[in-house]
């Protein structure tokens, strides 16, 4: 398959998120792109990640060309070409620019699918080009679907009705190592092994830890269920562990059995600061001027929303 590249970037990301999700979703895009969304549902980057590492990125299109009008798009989907036999349909991607109604949007899927020289195939295609407007321009590229398989993982053999859900554990992932590749990641309060899951999902060396007899069974009950070795999860304080981490995650313990004092929170901070170079921290409470205090320096930070605007609110801190 040949055609001309876009010269300003390579991939488009649709991505969508719920309201509540919004602040989440727009840092974990900062971190992992290093530059915020373009509108609120695309962002054009030239790195590539698999759709499926993002709980809000639905498609990836890879850009083969950018032109100014549809004339200029269809001359290129001439030019397009696919191996012998490969299926093939066409798509237009309404989270762009332009004000296309439905049956416009049909007619230039199928104007543009015309001129591709193979086989049209509307159901299980081997190949789906998407077609897009933006920034007064029109763009065609393959698209790379997300298989939302994460979303089976929300059912696990053990869980806390508390517990972080599994779209933020995937989230709270990216933003402690958006670059996976020999990241040391450390989950000092684990509870049912939410994030250590999704970190090992990715890729990523991680270790768990919580002082809680039976969140460390039931983590390793769910480590087991899919695959991964329970030993990567350890029962203990986090005040006492050791080593260097290059980067953790820590949800700050709160339930009924885990009300915390600010002494008990400054010395875990405190701990924290002592285990890894970077870390993102969770908290249902303000404890912005506590982490200054433990002497980390925040970089980032929102909220997620745990139902609509009014309920339980996770206030989230990216520092170094």
């Amino acid at each position: 398959m040949s055609s001309r590249m876009s010269g300003e970037f390579r991939h488009m990301y649709v991505y969508a998120c719920h309201d509540t999700e919004r602040e989440l979703c727009e840092l974990e895009m900062l971190r992992l792109f290093d530059t915020r969304p373009h509108t609120s549902s695309l962002l054009a980057a030239n790195r590539l990640i698999a759709p499926d590492v993002s709980p809000f990125i639905r498609l990836r299109l890879d850009v083969l060309t950018a032109v100014s009008d549809l004339d200029e798009l269809a001359v290129s989907a001439s030019e397009l070409v696919l191996e012998e036999g490969t299926t093939f349909k066409v798509t237009f991607i309404k989270e762009g620019d332009g004000t296309e109604e439905y049956t416009r949007q049909r007619e230039i899927e199928r104007e543009i699918g015309l001129r591709i020289r193979g086989k049209a195939k509307m159901k299980e295609p081997a190949v789906v080009f998407g077609v897009i407007r933006f920034k007064g321009q029109w763009l065609l590229g393959r698209c790379v679907y997300s298989d939302r398989s994460w979303l089976e993982r929300r059912h696990k053999p053990q869980n806390y009705s508390t517990g972080l859900p599994v779209l933020a554990a995937k989230a709270l992932v990216n933003l402690a190592a958006p670059y996976p590749e020999a990241v040391r990641l450390l989950d000092p309060c684990c509870g049912m092994g939410n994030v250590v899951i999704e970190a090992l999902m990715n890729g990523i060396d991680i270790r768990g830890n919580d002082m809680n007899p039976r969140a460390v069974q039931g983590a390793r009950v769910n480590l087991r269920h899919y695959g991964f070795r329970e030993d990567l999860v350890t029962l203990g304080d986090m005040n006492l562990l050791e080593g260097r981490y290059d980067t953790a995650i820590l949800d700050m313990p709160y339930n009924l059995c885990s009300v915390l004092t600010q002494p008990e929170r400054a010395r875990m901070l405190n701990s924290l600061r002592r285990l890894a170079v970077e870390a993102v921290v969770v908290s249902i409470e303000p404890i912005r001027a506590e982490l200054l205090a433990a002497g980390w320096k925040i970089e980032g930070e929102c909220r997620l929303y745990k139902g609509e605007r009014g309920g339980m609110i996770r206030d989230i801190y990216f520092c170094k």
